[in-house]
C-alpha cells in the first residue's frame, strides 16, 4: 500500500497513476510493496529530519527510512517540494520530472540501489532513467 502524506500546500494531481507506476517499478524488480509513505514537506521540515537523523547540517530533496524485509517493500520517502522546485530549475527538466526521479530514488533504495560511489550512481541513474521511461509513456 502506497500512502501520500502532505506536511505543506503540494498536492499531488494524479496519485493513482503514480501509485500505478510505483507498483510496476517494484513488481519489474521482483519485489512487493509492504507499505510505503510518501510525505511531501518544504526544507525546513526535511532539514530538521536531516540534522535529527543523519547529522547531516545540509538541505536535501530526499530522505528514505528503509523499513525492508526480504522482497517485501516497505518505508518512509520525505520529500521536500521546494529543493525539488529547485532542482528542476538547476537541472533544465520540468518539476513533475524532477519530482517522479526522487520519488522513484527513494523506492530504488529500497530495492537495493546505492548512490554512494560513482558506479553506484551510475546504476541509479540507469534505473531511474528506466523507471522515468515507464510513467512517461
Amino acid at each position: 500500500m502506497i500512502t501520500f502524506n502532505y506536511e505543506t500546500d503540494f498536492k499531488l494531481s494524479n496519485e493513482n497513476i503514480i501509485e500505478n507506476w510505483i507498483d510496476t517499478v517494484v513488481e519489474n524488480n521482483e519485489f512487493t510493496i509492504g507499505e510505503i509513505n510518501y510525505i511531501f514537506c518544504d526544507d525546513e521540515y526535511l532539514h530538521k529530519l536531516n540534522v535529527e537523523f543523519l547529522q547531516h547540517d545540509t538541505l536535501t530533496d530526499v530522505i528514505s527510512f528503509d523499513n525492508t524485509l526480504g522482497n517485501l517493500i516497505s518505508g518512509d520517502i520525505y520529500i521536500s517540494v521546494e529543493r525539488v522546485e529547485d532542482n528542476a530549475k538547476d537541472f533544465n527538466v520540468s518539476f513533475n520530472e524532477e519530482l517522479q526521479r526522487v520519488m522513484i530514488h527513494g523506492v530504488l533504495h529500497y530495492i537495493g540501489y546505492k548512490d554512494k560511489s560513482t558506479e553506484d550512481i551510475k546504476a541509479m541513474r540507469k534505473a531511474e532513467n528506466e523507471a522515468l521511461l515507464l510513467i512517461n509513456n
